[in-house]
């Protein structure tokens, strides 16, 4: 009886052992420390969007990864109140960040107005992609 309780448990456990080493990316935590120049996703999203005129113009919903790096910044533009909104897909290099240590907080930059930002493809949320 025992010989095929431990024979059981050990055919449920195998597959699960075997499924978490062929997803981990390395077996081995490497820590690392924060640089102080970066940005903390905690701050970037949800940070409200300027622009040179210091107009308020979007604001970045999410972040896309792709292979652990940054890909992208889901932007919402238009809308009031959460309604009539759409969000579009920008490069990291089309948003500054920088940190205002006089007042102590972050600050987003876009070179765009919000006829720009409007008339840009859309990016929707669905399929893998759900909010």
């Amino acid at each position: 009886m025992r010989r095929s309780i431990l024979t059981a448990a050990l055919i449920f456990t195998l597959p699960a052992v075997a499924l978490a080493q062929a997803t981990a990316p390395n077996p081995k935590v490497q820590p690392t420390t924060v640089p102080a120049s970066a940005v903390l996703s905690y701050d970037v999203i949800g940070l409200k969007l300027t622009n040179g005129n210091n107009e308020n113009v979007g604001e970045i919903k999410d972040l896309v990864m792709e292979n652990g790096k940054l890909d992208g910044y889901i932007v919402s533009v238009g809308g009031f109140l959460g309604m009539g909104e759409r969000y579009i897909d920008v490069t990291p290099s089309s948003i500054g960040i920088s940190y205002d240590s006089t007042k102590k907080e972050w600050k987003g930059v876009i070179n765009a107005s919000k006829d720009e930002l409007k008339s840009a493809p859309e990016f929707k949320y669905e399929g893998k992609f759900k909010h």
